[in-house]
């Protein structure tokens, strides 16, 4: 096979090794300039609709930042100078906007280091609280629509290690959860141990996939118990009287009833688990008063380390323990029928329960022939009711009665079938402040969708009869737009809030009136972020693989590009594969072609300024049909995927098949190391933060529920480790120095470097200081950009 001009750019996993000393290198000034470019803010409404909070962030933090104390136990990250969270991208800046008179102004009383996390809008919607986390505290602030000012409010530091730190009772009442060993000094790590680290298991079947950050000794233990342990607060902001609430506990959660009389809380108990996070500790769900006394406990949920870990696979106990939001205190839980294994055949698969608190029994609310997924509360007769199984693709909505237990069919398609998506239901608030599903007057509900299309996706609002069916488009995107609804301001009047952008204009929001034929009325005026892409060419590409599937791909050429002219350009292209059961899903068309181009670290965009032409999102479906599971034939489909791509380019004029690469991150990175090692496609690749040797994931990977011990043929052959010898084409290789992604860790990058170089292949490898799987720090990301600009420079575009 021919070396292509073409750079496939996937997911893959680069990593850094230390070879010879080095210094923060900077890329070209165009990729600089817009990798720190501040982004497009985050946007919140209230319920009311006529305000709304631009949430600002900066672009990159410094390395300095990442490089702060932090402790990896129990599966998290945390900040143990003030109770939280460690590596958070926070809000530098709140503005405060009315609708729609676009009216805006600053937030004033916030701390000058302003690192915000965590807005949620009191029950009246007239005022909102947000999380600052400073260097040593994580405090709340009160906003009042009136006058835009923040005042402290707590007296305690929060504790944001686990969940929500706090949430609204009402108006006046906030509770939240205070560090229960502020100004208590850590446990300290023995300078020798009392003795070995011991696990041992007699005769119990307890598979687990494979997690990063989990407890490893006695002293990690003492660790999560000293920062994860909080009490819960009640707070009276009029008046900053303060009563705890409960005992001193380490709250996986707690929610308030709708009610607001009761508080169901989920309070982890030991013995922590060295084989799973915390998300699999032994849990205890009880519902106490706003006194702190136990009115009623709901479940003990063992530890997670039995459970089975196919993707249908569940816990035999209570699962999804949570509040209706359409009854004033009753508590929901779904159980399995099936003793939670998916695979094996049984009528029906999961069981729906309720209880009420002045209940003695819980209720059998209705069962479900697949795995439920999820519901949506409406009114005393209505409700949405989700379920699905992974192994199939099989997904189904639900029409039930909660008064009767009756559910009928709304529809039913494979969950990769993204035309015929209803979408997500429109909700409203009810007398409880609670989301729950809005019924119109004539009976209809609303949906929003992507719309996707052989068009690529539309995105559309429409209606559906719940007694006849009928289903009416009420309002599309137009085409050389995309845009979607993200508010329905009145259902029945017809008025939306949309988010519009189109490959040159940046994103912003506006009012619109479906009833009357006026103008929409912009909400926001947010500036194009990124300059340096005006003029940018952005087309999405249709081309077909050698066995008829229906490929798409994003493709960018760079400002003032004439084919004829200029000839064909090193092309770079982006990609991840994705598994189906159904070739005709795989072929539908994902994605917009009138999106702008927003850009993180990690885009491929950045080399449209540096003359290449950019294949994004180049599909790499995986195809198993009936029987027969999608890796069965991994590296083949590869192959014809990524050979149509090249093609596809070179076809067009625009792609130079004598200089071809490919990259990518994570699942994309695999892909790459497995097409250098299968093919010769290209002439470089780039892999970041991946995994490449199946073997150290041996209870199941992506979207493979099959172990190493049921499928070893299949391990085998996708792990390019296996296959190191025969990688020759340039490939480097990033990996962050403390990656938290399960399965993708650094030691997977270092083998392989070791395994390509031991065999005299060209290979690069970068260690990224402190950097978890996503990159956040400026200088390695600055670099990072600087090593793959290098790199393809060296490899592709002057290579002959």
């Amino acid at each position: 096979m021919k070396h292509f001009l073409l750079l496939i750019f996937c997911g893959c996993c680069l990593s850094a090794y230390p070879q010879t000393g080095s210094t923060y290198q900077v890329p070209p000034d165009a990729i600089r300039d817009l990798v720190l470019a501040p982004p497009v803010p985050d946007v919140s409404f209230n319920g009311s609709n006529d305000y709304m909070v631009q949430l600002h962030r900066s672009s990159l933090p410094p390395l300095e930042e990442l490089a702060q104390p932090e402790h990896r136990i129990a599966g998290l990250r945390l900040n143990p100078s003030n109770f939280g969270s460690s590596r958070q991208t926070y809000y530098n800046e709140l503005r405060l906007t009315q609708i729609p008179s676009g009216q805006s102004r600053t937030i004033i009383g916030l701390p000058s280091d302003f690192r915000g996390l965590g807005l949620q809008w009191s029950p009246s919607q007239k005022s909102f609280a947000v999380q600052h986390h400073g260097t040593n505290a994580i405090d709340l602030y009160v906003i009042d629509l009136a006058d835009a000012v923040a005042k402290k409010v707590n007296s305690r530091p929060l504790n944001g290690v686990i969940g929500s730190a706090f949430a609204w009772l009402n108006d006046s009442t906030i509770l939240y959860k205070a560090a229960a060993n502020t100004g208590k000094s850590a446990p300290v790590a023995p300078l020798t141990p009392a003795g070995p680290v011991i696990q041992e298991n007699i005769g119990k079947v307890a598979a687990a996939r494979t997690y990063q950050d989990l407890i490893k000794t006695p002293h990690d233990e003492n660790l999560f118990d000293f920062y994860a342990k909080a009490q819960l607060v009640r707070l009276d902001i009029k008046t900053g009287r303060e009563e705890p609430i409960g005992p001193e506990a380490i709250y996986r959660s707690f929610s308030i009833s709708p009610d607001q009389q009761y508080i169901l809380t989920g309070i982890i108990q030991r013995p922590f688990s060295y084989l799973v996070p915390f998300t699999g500790f032994p849990t205890s769900y009880q519902v106490i008063d706003l006194k702190g006394q136990l009115v009623k406990k709901i479940a003990d949920i063992p530890s997670a380390e039995g459970a089975p870990i196919g993707f249908d696979d569940v816990m035999e106990h209570p699962r999804y323990i949570s509040w209706r939001d359409d009854q004033p205190s009753t508590i929901f839980y779904v159980q399995a029928l099936d003793k939670g294994l998916g695979r094996k055949p049984a009528e029906y698969r999961d069981a729906l329960y309720t209880l009420n608190i002045t209940d003695s029994d819980p209720r059998l609310l209705t069962r479900t022939k697949r795995r439920f997924r999820r519901i949506e509360w409406g009114t005393d007769q209505i409700a949405l009711l989700y379920e699905g199984m992974n192994a199939d693709r099989s997904y189904r909505i639900n029409l039930l009665n909660p008064a009767t237990g009756v559910q009928d069919s709304l529809q039913q398609r494979s969950s990769n079938d993204l035309y015929n998506d209803l979408g997500n239901v429109v909700t409203t608030r009810n007398r409880f402040g609670k989301s729950v599903v809005q019924v119109l007057k004539n009976g209809t509900v609303l949906f929003t969708a992507a719309g996707a299309s052989p068009r690529g996706d539309l995105p559309v609002l429409r209606s559906m009869n719940l007694k006849t069916r009928a289903i009416k488009e009420l309002w599309r995107c137009q085409e050389g737009w995309y845009e979607y609804v993200v508010r329905v301001v009145d259902s029945e009047k017809g008025i939306i809030i949309t988010k519009r952008e189109s490959p040159t204009e940046s994103p912003n929001y506006y009012l619109r009136n479906l009833t009357r034929r006026i103008a929409p009325i912009a909400l926001t005026q947010f500036p194009n972020p990124y300059p340096a892409l005006e003029g940018v060419s952005k087309e999405k590409i249709k081309y077909k693989r050698a066995d008829g599937i229906d490929l798409t791909a994003t493709l960018y050429l760079p400002k003032g590009y004439n084919k004829e002219k200029d000839g064909p350009l090193p092309l770079l292209i982006w990609a991840y594969p994705r598994e189906y059961k159904s070739a005709a899903d795989a072929a539908q068309v994902r994605g917009s072609n009138y999106t702008f181009p927003t850009l993180s670290w990690g885009s491929p965009i950045y080399w449209v300024t540096q003359g290449y032409a950019v294949m994004d999102n180049a599909e790499m479906p995986i195809v198993g049909e009936g029987k027969q599971e999608p890796n069965d034939n991994f590296i083949p489909q590869l192959y014809l995927n990524a050979h149509a791509a090249i093609q596809a380019a070179a076809q067009l004029g625009v792609g130079d098949s004598t200089r071809v690469g490919v990259g990518g991150h994570s699942y994309g990175a695999f892909m790459t190391a497995n097409l250098l090692a299968h093919t010769n496609l290209f002439k470089a690749g780039i892999a970041r933060s991946g995994a490449y040797n199946r073997t150290l994931t041996p209870f199941g990977f992506q979207a493979e529920e099959r172990t190493y011990w049921e499928a070893p043929e299949v391990y085998y052959n996708m792990s390019p480790f296996n296959f190191a010898n025969k990688i020759k084409t340039p490939i480097l290789l990033l990996h962050g120095e403390m990656d938290n992604n399960s399965g993708t860790f650094p030691i997977q990058s270092e083998r392989l470097y070791n395994a390509i170089k031991g065999h005299g292949g060209t290979v690069r490898y970068v260690t990224l200081p402190f950097e978890s799987h996503g990159y956040a720090g400026r200088e390695n990301v600055l670099h990072t950009l600087w090593e793959q600009h290098q790199w393809l420079e060296k490899y592709v575009k002057k290579s002959q």
